[in-house]
């Protein structure tokens, strides 16, 4: 996200913060963020900043080892096949830490010291979706810190027709687990309830209302 793009999506998130205070009608079951693993929710807090996740590219420098550098992509399972190793778990490290874990492979049994260097490529993962009762639906660039507010502002804003303490996040918890969040944006501007942070991969979806 370019610096253009994010003083835009400040100033609408502005816009939309004092929107949507001078015309709360609160819905749902209350304040707070509900999901039926609490600990999916807190997720944003522990994920390092510029994890891999699914589909994203890297290339690897092995010094001296020039059949085993190239570019690599990352599997849906987080997992990189790479040459002797097989499969190397990468997804949820950072560039330096798959680095460390592919030449932890390779000193079992073929290099006694490995020198590797991994370069981001393509961070593919790094995206968010927004549905629903919004202006411009569709799929945005992460970006560390990223919060529900934000996300609705790069979206447009809500339509008349928002259910705005209905919102709901869905993520993956792990491969094949998804977890949907109760996310009250009404609320939270209210100050009812925490700010809460998207993660990449989310999908907010803002449903219509019913009144």
């Amino acid at each position: 996200m370019n610096q253009s793009m994010t003083r835009r999506a400040a100033l609408v998130a502005g816009l939309l913060l004092s929107g949507l205070s001078a015309c709360r009608a609160v819905q749902g079951n209350g304040p707070g963020v509900e999901s039926t693993n609490p600990a999916v929710a807190r997720a944003a807090d522990a994920l390092p900043a510029s994890a891999l996740g699914s589909g994203d590219v890297f290339e690897v420098r092995v010094f001296q080892e020039p059949d085993l550098s190239g570019a690599f992509r990352v599997g849906p399972d987080g997992n990189v096949e790479f040459p002797l190793c097989k499969s190397v778990k990468v997804g949820g490290l950072t560039a330096n830490a798959a680095a460390d874990a592919i030449a932890a492979c390779l000193q079992h049994g073929y290099f006694k010291n490995p020198q590797v260097t991994v370069f981001l490529r393509e961070l593919n993962s790094r995206k968010i979706f927004v549905f629903g009762e919004v202006q411009k639906p569709g799929t945005f660039s992460y970006e560390d810190g990223l919060s529900v507010v934000q996300a609705v502002a790069l979206a447009g804003g809500f339509t008349r027709m928002a259910a705005k303490n209905g919102c709901t996040v869905t993520r993956v918890a792990s491969p094949g687990n998804e977890e949907r969040i109760k996310v009250p944006l009404d609320d939270i501007v209210g100050g009812r309830a925490p700010d809460f942070r998207l993660l990449p991969g989310d999908i907010l979806y803002v449903p219509e209302s019913l009144f």
